[in-house]
Parts: structure tokens; C-alpha cells; sequence
């Protein structure tokens, strides 16, 4: 059992002071508010419902700063992509772990208590099979076991170039599988599952409809669908033009009429959706899976926001390339873009209210959605994946607690926050992940290494 004591924390049913919670393996065993600090273990200020970061590719950390410079002609998501797979031609095993340590490090000390991570990076460069097919996902799950963040690993089937069964290009080959090779990969992470705490599952990824066929899907949601499955569903308008050309509708339209979409799946970068396919993701009770930074970072184009509230859509955020690693950012820029296109204030509202609750509030229950977590909230029985912040930083010590929500996600850096518990893992103390210096040393070998082979 571990106790902890905060001055004040946001329960379900509103603000209470004085918070008396105990853990007990992982989980939420009981609240007593109006409490007093005797025999705590850790004593902080306020106490949130942690996020899941529902969508990284860790390895893209590394690419950080290399893409923002403009060649001749037009720049793009798609030049970005041939950029990512000439960098991604020699990363060692060694590398992508150390690599998904700083990320996961970085995502817990920015208030994150879990993580998705979709993970396409399988073979060895030139695409042949390491001896182990799950060698690169095996690396994933010790960086997540060395830091300890709630892991919800999404092996991803990208088998074609394109709509069509485009063979993949040569860029391409460390991510291919077909069905068969996949779901093999997909059960040798289920073995290595067990090294980790029981918080942590396996999930699938189709990658796109670019990337798996009509039958493809099919048999890979027969045979290994579930868990939780994310797919990346419609980011760039080419990619819309291109899926209704081979398949004859929009992706997210194509997507609702032919696979068994509900609950269970997250649909990552549901950018350009029309009117009628935001309502019908919204009443699939699919989460919208959507990573502001990236998308302003690639110009991807915003989110059909109000629209999606309105029909009470369910979504969450992610750090996707993770060039910036930021909890108040993500948030912030996800309510900025829209503010930005429809030249307004105060736009992610589901009528009135705090913005930055609905926002904060939905990304929690959103982003547990998606990795199934049994989390988002504090309350008994669920895990504990928690966050504790400063309300006493400048950027917060002038506002009431109905209205720190807001200072957090408008005005507040993530050094708010102090600490953090994934499912009752005390990873983050004092604003430091406790193998933070272990971590930084790996990582820092791992890039010199890299960068010397580029």
C-alpha cells in the first residue's frame, strides 16, 4: 500500500481539499478527503487524472530540428516522409531503445502517465528479418520497462506503397509484413508482455488504408483484432484523393461501412472529414486520435473540432513524431488551430463552460480510450495514473482551482509539473524522472553513434 496527501485534487465529482489516496497494486484503493498528511509517503500540492499519450513513433524523436530547413520548390508532409526513411535506414536496435527511453522519460516528466506506442520499425535495414521478428518491439518494452510508463504497444501491418497493393519502395522496407509474418510478430510480443507490469498490453495497428488492402484488414482483425486497434485514417487530403480513387470512397467513409468500428479502435489524424463522417465517427464511439503539434509541424490542417463536440466525439492527444515532447503544448495548440481557422475564441467548449477542462478532461478519458486503460479519472479501482502540479508556479498561483485547468493549458509550462504515477509507479519526484541521468547518458552514446554513420 502507498499513501500520498495532496492540498487538493479533481475527483469526479469536483474539486475536494485535503486528499488522503492509497495504492495498492496499481490501482486507486481509497480517497478520503478532508484528510490529514499522517504517514503519507508523498505529499504534493494538486492532484489531476494523468493522460494517456494515445500515438508515438518514438524513434522520430531523433529526427528532431533535421527537417525544418526548405529545400527548392514546395515542402510537405510527403517531402518530410522521405527525409524520416533515409534516417531510419541505419538505426541499430540499440539505438531505438535508447531512443524510446528519452521519449517515454520525456512524456512522464510532461505530466503523461502511459503511452501508445505504433510501431512500424520491425526489420533490419534492407528489410530482411532479424533472427527474432519482435526484436525492435522487444526494445520497445525495455525502454518502457526501464522507465516505467503504462505501455500499450500497437505492432503496425504496413504491407504496400499504396492504395492498389503498390509494392513497398525501398525506403519502406524495414516496416513490411504481410498477414501471416504479422500476426507471428504480434504473438512473440504477446510472450514478451509478461516482462512487464500488468498494466501494460499489446494492441494492432493497421497502418493506413494506404498501406493494407480490403482483405488484408479483414484478416488481420479475424485473427488478431482484440485489443486495441489504431489505424491512421485520413492526415493529408492526397491521401483522401488517393484511398477514394482505389476504393471508391473517403477513407473515414470507407472505413465506418466495412470494419467493425466502435469503442475499441482510435483513429489517428481524423483531420479532413466531412460533416457527415465527423457525426458518424462520433456516434461509433471510436476515439479521434489527434496530435496537434505534429499536425502543425507537417501541415496536416486542424481538427473539425465544434462539430465533433457537438456530437459528443470522443478524442485524445498524442506527441506523433514527438519534435516536441508536450503536454500543455499539445493541448493548447489543439484549441489554438481552431481558434487560428475560424477566427474566434474559446472554440472547444461543448457550450459553455472552461475550456481548458473540457479539453484536459477529454483528452483523460480519451486517451485511456484508446490504449485501454482503465484510468482518466480518480476514483476507486482504477489505476493509478496520476499527476501532481504546482499551483503555486506563476503561471498558476493567481487562479482559483475552477479555473487551473485553464491556467495549465493556456499559460502554464510543463515544468508544473512535480509528479507523476503510472499505475502507481512513482516515476516522476520533484519534476525528474528517477533515471532520468541513466537515461540522458544512453541516448546522448546512442546519437553520437548514429550520427557518425550517417
Amino acid at each position: 500500500m502507498t499513501t500520498l496527501f495532496a492540498n487538493r485534487a479533481l475527483l469526479p465529482s469536483g474539486w475536494v481539499d485535503n486528499l488522503r489516496l492509497e495504492i495498492e497494486n496499481g490501482r486507486i484503493a481509497t480517497l478520503v478527503p478532508d484528510s490529514r498528511p499522517n504517514g503519507a509517503e508523498a505529499s504534493v500540492d494538486t492532484l489531476l487524472p494523468a493522460l494517456s499519450n494515445l500515438h508515438s513513433h518514438a524513434f522520430q524523436r531523433a529526427m528532431a530540428g533535421m527537417s525544418e530547413y526548405r529545400a527548392a520548390g514546395r515542402d510537405s508532409f510527403w517531402t518530410w516522409r522521405e527525409l524520416m526513411y533515409r534516417f531510419t535506414a541505419r538505426l541499430t536496435p540499440d539505438q531505438i531503445e535508447a531512443i524510446a527511453a528519452l521519449v517515454y522519460m520525456e512524456m512522464q516528466e510532461a505530466g503523461y502517465a502511459a503511452a501508445g506506442e505504433f510501431h512500424y520499425l520491425h526489420h533490419q535495414p534492407g528489410g530482411a528479418p532479424y533472427a527474432r521478428l519482435a526484436e525492435t518491439s522487444d526494445r520497445i518494452m525495455a525502454a518502457a520497462s526501464e522507465t516505467g510508463i503504462g505501455l500499450t504497444h500497437l505492432p503496425v501491418l504496413y504491407s504496400y506503397a499504396g492504395v492498389g497493393e503498390k509494392p513497398l519502395e525501398a525506403g519502406q522496407a524495414r516496416f513490411g509484413n504481410d498477414v501471416s509474418r504479422f500476426c507471428a510478430l504480434v504473438d512473440q510480443t504477446q510472450e514478451s508482455l509478461a516482462n512487464l507490469p500488468a498494466d501494460c498490453r499489446i494492441g494492432i495497428a493497421p497502418h493506413s488504408l494506404r498501406a493494407t488492402s480490403p482483405r488484408d484488414l479483414a484478416e488481420v482483425l479475424a485473427a488478431q483484432g482484440t485489443g486495441p486497434i489504431h489505424i491512421h485514417i485520413a492526415e493529408q487530403p492526397k491521401e483522401v484523393a488517393e484511398v477514394q480513387a482505389g476504393l471508391g470512397a473517403r477513407p473515414v467513409e470507407w472505413l465506418l461501412a466495412n470494419a467493425p468500428v466502435d469503442a475499441g479502435w482510435c483513429l489517428i489524424h481524423a483531420t479532413h472529414m466531412t460533416d457527415a463522417e465527423t457525426r458518424a465517427v462520433a456516434a461509433s464511439g471510436a476515439v479521434a486520435g489527434l496530435c496537434p503539434v505534429t499536425e502543425a509541424n507537417l501541415g496536416d490542417g486542424p481538427f473539425n473540432g465544434p462539430a465533433y463536440l457537438d456530437a459528443k466525439g470522443i478524442f485524445g492527444v498524442g506527441s506523433d513524431s514527438n519534435v516536441l515532447i508536450s503536454l500543455t503544448e499539445e493541448l493548447r495548440m489543439l484549441e489554438y488551430s481552431q481558434r487560428l481557422r475560424d477566427l474566434s475564441r474559446n472554440v472547444l467548449v461543448d457550450g459553455a463552460g472552461s475550456v481548458g477542462a473540457q479539453i484536459y478532461l477529454g483528452a483523460a478519458k480519451g486517451g485511456a480510450q484508446a490504449l485501454g486503460r482503465a484510468a482518466g479519472r480518480i476514483e476507486t479501482g482504477l489505476l493509478a495514473d496520476i499527476v501532481a502540479i504546482n499551483s503555486q508556479d506563476p503561471a498558476l498561483c493567481a487562479l482559483p482551482p475552477d479555473q487551473l485547468l485553464d491556467g495549465l493549458v493556456f499559460a502554464a509550462k510543463d515544468h508544473v509539473v512535480t509528479d507523476v504515477w503510472s499505475a502507481g509507479r512513482h516515476q516522476v519526484r520533484g519534476g525528474r524522472h528517477v533515471a532520468r541521468d541513466r537515461i540522458l547518458q544512453r541516448y546522448r552514446k546512442a546519437l553520437s553513434s548514429l550520427l557518425d554513420s550517417l
